[in-house]
């Protein structure tokens, strides 16, 4: 009796199998109502599965996302119509770039008001005459022409010499007139004090050149100023694109998916019909 009915089991549920089989595709039974089972079960999931589910109509790259916001912050998360997370991203990067560029032009003003002032105030010939009162073997020559002091001085290298010739060698050369280092030197270094106005043989600077060397420090503290900024562009970029990969598989994971196969009842039988179904949640 019991092999009876583990028999017409086996037949019952075989019938929605043997329904669809064809010449290309067929089910063979064992007879073992266990092995039997597990043969259709298998089966039927193998009918649920689909390529269609690694491209589903809408989903979004996480590649394509994260090269748009490294190019511009923003884009991938426009890209994943993440419109707030997008927002915030442009109005960071339009904030960094105009930091950037303020302070840089700060700077740059900066730098040219401390150089006109240095010109004004310190004199290469004062420091050539302190260097040639030292006793150097390289005596300095400059002339007594109306010209600007670092024009005055007849060769820059005899300077250069005494400098290292000196009766305790100086730390530093000085650089020709005009480049960045002749303008840092001269407020940095007590070897270059002789050359400010109110120099009156110390070790002590005077004054102005405390104030030329505070200038110098505001210059500096605005290109720093913009310098950081440049890095937090940098920043905002990185951040930007691996936000928008992970934006891009939120998205994706967003976007549920169902699909499967149902009976369909037609004139000549049932059937059974693939069906997609999928639903976004924000």
């Amino acid at each position: 009796m019991k092999s009876l009915i583990l028999f017409a089991l086996i037949i019952l549920l075989s019938i929605p199998v043997f329904s669809q089989q064809t010449s290309e595709s067929s089910i063979e039974l064992t007879g073992s109502l266990y092995t039997d089972s597990r043969i259709i079960l298998h089966t039927y999931a193998q009918q649920n599965q689909t390529p269609m589910l690694d491209q589903l109509p809408g989903q979004k790259s996480p590649v394509l996302a994260g090269v748009l916001s490294a190019i511009l912050p923003g884009a991938g998360q426009i890209y994943n119509q993440d419109w707030w997370i997008a927002g915030i991203f442009v109005v960071v990067e339009a904030a960094l770039i105009t930091t950037a560029i303020t302070y840089d032009n700060k700077g740059d003003d900066q730098t040219a008001f401390f150089e006109s002032y240095a010109d004004e105030n310190w004199s290469v010939v004062d420091y050539a005459e302190y260097l040639n009162s030292r006793g150097a073997n390289v005596q300095i020559d400059y002339n007594t022409s109306g010209l600007q002091p670092w024009e005055r001085i007849e060769s820059w290298s005899q300077l250069n010499e005494a400098e290292r010739q000196y009766a305790q060698p100086g730390s530093h050369t000085l650089p020709a007139h005009g480049e960045q280092q002749y303008y840092e030197l001269i407020g940095k270094y007590h070897q270059y004090i002789p050359g400010w106005p109110g120099w009156v043989n110390t070790s002590t600077p005077p004054q102005i050149m405390l104030d030329y060397s505070q200038m110098r420090g505001e210059a500096n503290d605005y290109y720093n100023t913009a310098s950081t900024a440049i890095i937090g562009v940098y920043i905002n970029h990185l951040l930007s694109a691996a936000e928008a990969v992970w934006g891009a598989a939120r998205f994706n994971n967003n976007l549920a998916v169902n699909f499967r196969v149902e009976p369909f009842n037609f004139a000549s039988g049932t059937e059974l019909v693939p069906t997609l179904k999928f639903k976004f949640s924000f």
